[in-house]
């Protein structure tokens, strides 16, 4: 009975088992108790060792799962050779995913320093530019400006011949007269001045480069003189007037003492004696407010306080006669006087800046001369009028005075300033054109022409009354 107890018992046993083994395998779990013994016996003992078998299994795959612990492949096993590559890919990745980021991210820290570097460097040469540039500007200009406003002490300059214009701007910077030779030399260029002229020369600290420019193209003195004791510069375009105020400002003569001997007859009498070519048109005629108008060269002259001022003047006439002895052979083939071509000239000096305008203004003039037409220059009616002032008005029109060209034809009395040698010129080699009017845009200087008054009109409007209309807006 025990026996069968045991035998029973084990039968149970083997029957989980082999129940267990045939769950694990798939197979489907019967209840035929029909089998033998003997049977299920062998049966069991089969079962316990794929029951082994499988736990076996089981705890290998266990320890595949289980990280730290080998992994154990079959033998002849291909179906598990891709996963663990597969494993062995990912186990992998997370060591060369973290070095290529700790690459990346020493790359981006190197490429901020690089930056960090380049702005930097970026920033100091924008700053030295900066600095470089603005004392490049200062220098030129302060090289521009007079070295000693303040100083009009004369000195001795000598140019030599043949003197190129750096050196010419060498020695006037080493005799302290100009702040920077390489300004005055830059200078020089820019003004197309290259008609230096070599001689003795003296200039003074309060000097511009514009004065002391204009004084080289004059031309010096072969030997030293004595120093003089001041400077006058009377500016193209000056009327006699004008260079009253330029005479008592700069010098120990009076304005009233310069206009009495602008109309002293006896001065004029012995300058005519003198330089008759010159004088001799300007004592014929008839009308004029002053005979010398337009004789007084503009240009830098010495004043000398023992000198008288009927010495002083007369350097200015002598610097009209050897600038108009070039010009003499066009002024007799013109078959014109010289108090024509002065006329003339002092109008074209003002009515036009530019070298081609005037030359176009002065066949103007010829034109309507030609044509018995008035010049109609504002600039006669300001002179008749004896002021100097912007707008002429159609009642400032009407003035009596043989200057009012707007009403007398011709060329009027006579000068009206004293002219440059640009003007001169103009007058003697004029642009030949069918124009017979002008008109100047004040607020750029561009002058236009026109054959008809119809066209006139239209530049008027055009280019001065809307001009004056946006000034009053």
């Amino acid at each position: 009975m025990a026996e069968d107890n045991q035998n029973n018992q084990d039968h149970s046993n083997s029957s989980f088992k082999d129940q267990v083994l045939r769950s694990l395998r798939g197979e489907e779990i019967g209840n035929d108790d029909s089998a033998s013994f003997d049977h299920n016996a062998n049966q069991s003992q089969h079962n316990e060792a794929e029951y082994h078998k499988t736990e076996h299994t089981e705890q290998l795959n266990h320890t595949e799962e289980t990280p730290g612990i080998p992994e154990i492949e079959p033998v002849g096993s291909r179906s598990s050779e891709q996963p663990k590559r597969t494993e062995q890919a990912k186990s992998a990745n997370p060591t060369q995913t973290q070095d290529e980021k700790s690459k990346k991210r020493t790359r981006k820290k190197e490429d901020r320093i690089v930056g960090r570097i380049v702005l930097i460097v970026a920033s100091v040469l924008l700053l030295v530019i900066a600095i470089f540039g603005f004392t490049f500007y200062k220098y030129v200009t302060t090289g521009l400006e007079p070295l000693n406003k303040k100083d009009s002490k004369l000195v001795q300059v000598h140019i030599p011949e043949d003197s190129s214009n750096k050196k010419i701007a060498n020695i006037l910077e080493e005799s302290k007269v100009i702040k920077s030779g390489m300004v005055f030399n830059y200078y020089a260029k820019f003004k197309n001045l290259t008609d230096f002229q070599a001689g003795y020369y003296q200039m003074s600290p309060d000097m511009t480069l514009d004065e002391i420019g204009a004084l080289l193209r004059e031309g010096g003195t072969a030997e030293p003189t004595q120093l003089a004791d001041g400077k006058v510069t009377i500016p193209e375009g000056f009327d006699i007037d004008k260079i009253g105020d330029a005479i008592e400002k700069n010098t120990d003569f009076k304005k009233d003492q310069f206009i009495e001997l602008m109309k002293n007859q006896e001065f004029f009498d012995a300058m005519n004696q003198k330089y008759p070519e010159l004088l001799g048109s300007a004592g014929e005629a008839a009308d004029v407010r002053y005979r010398l108008e337009g004789y007084l060269f503009p240009a830098t002259y010495d004043y000398y306080k023992d000198a008288k001022i009927e010495d002083f003047v007369e350097q200015m006439i002598a610097k009209t006669n050897s600038v108009m002895e070039a010009y003499l052979p066009m002024v007799h083939a013109k078959g014109m006087t010289i108090q024509q071509v002065l006329t003339l000239a002092s109008l074209v000096e003002k009515e036009g800046v530019k070298e081609d305008d005037r030359k176009k203004i002065a066949q103007v003039f010829f034109n309507r001369i030609s044509a018995n037409m008035p010049l109609q220059s504002d600039i006669s009616i300001l002179y008749a009028l004896g002021e100097h002032k912007e707008l002429v008005t159609y009642q400032d029109l009407e003035v009596d005075s043989p200057y009012n060209l707007y009403k007398n034809t011709g060329y009027g009395p006579g000068p009206l300033d004293s002219p440059s040698e640009q003007a001169i010129n103009a007058v003697l080699n004029p642009t030949p054109n069918n124009y017979l009017y002008f008109v100047a845009d004040i607020s750029t200087g561009n002058v236009y022409f026109a054959e008809t008054y119809e066209e006139h009109q239209e530049y008027v409007e055009k280019y001065v009354n809307n001009t004056e209309t946006e000034k009053s807006e």
